[in-house]
């Protein structure tokens, strides 16, 4: 039994690892932006950025989407349609080509890993990351609120290191961010699955602006 239950957990940690090869650490999300605007200058408010868009749009957009697209995979409603809603939710390029970049790396693991029905996802012409993400967690029969929950925690890991290169933070007041955002995980999954249809939005504009002002950015260390 326990090895039975070890095999998910090291499923879902492969899953959530910076070394998985879709380039997430290439990516700020709007954060390098934010730095460059002033509105993010130290562990404080680079902590209360992450928490705000992981409250306001993964908790109440992103996740509910991923837990669809799981079901999706599972034999439910057609992925191809979720991953076309997701896609049209991105307000920016660079938020755009992330999720598409990122997405396609994903899927083109799937067929290199040979993992069973990867031509069904392949088939989708841009693949999402969340669509790809789901793929893999269905293949792999893994839990869904465990799967939720390792999603975001490696949304949020990948945020902490971006801001250790761009405000700068040193790696103590990174593990201290981590050790406070992780505290947010449970009750941001809990309502996300919580959520009903109609609630289901983004609501992040100041992102949005600042995602797309980053495209001119005289200096970037990040795509996004």
């Amino acid at each position: 039994m326990a090895k039975a239950a070890a095999l998910p957990l090291a499923r879902l940690l492969q899953l959530a690892s910076p070394a998985l090869p879709v380039g997430a650490y290439s990516y700020s999300q709007g954060l390098e932006s934010a730095v460059e605007a002033g509105v993010v200058h130290d562990r404080a408010s680079a902590q209360q950025w992450i928490n705000d868009v992981a409250a306001l749009s993964l908790a109440r957009w992103e996740l509910p989407l991923l837990a669809k697209l799981i079901a999706a995979w599972q034999g439910g409603p057609d992925a191809a349609m979720i991953n076309a809603r997701f896609l049209a939710s991105r307000e920016s390029a660079e938020l755009r080509a992330e999720t598409v970049q990122m997405g396609y790396s994903l899927a083109r693991l799937a067929a290199q890993l040979e993992i069973p029905r990867h031509e069904e996802l392949e088939a989708i012409e841009e693949p999402v990351f969340p669509t790809a993400f789901a793929f893999f967690v269905a293949a792999w029969k893994l839990p869904v609120r465990e799967a939720l929950s390792a999603y975001l925690w490696s949304w949020m890991e990948n945020a902490v290191m971006a801001a250790v290169k761009c405000v700068p933070l040193g790696q103590t007041d990174a593990q201290r961010a981590l050790l406070d955002l992780g505290d947010h995980i449970d009750t941001l999954v809990t309502e996300a699955l919580d959520l009903d249809e109609d609630a289901m939005a983004p609501s992040l504009p100041r992102m949005a602006l600042l995602s797309a002002r980053h495209e001119t950015q005289y200096s970037r260390l990040f795509r996004s």
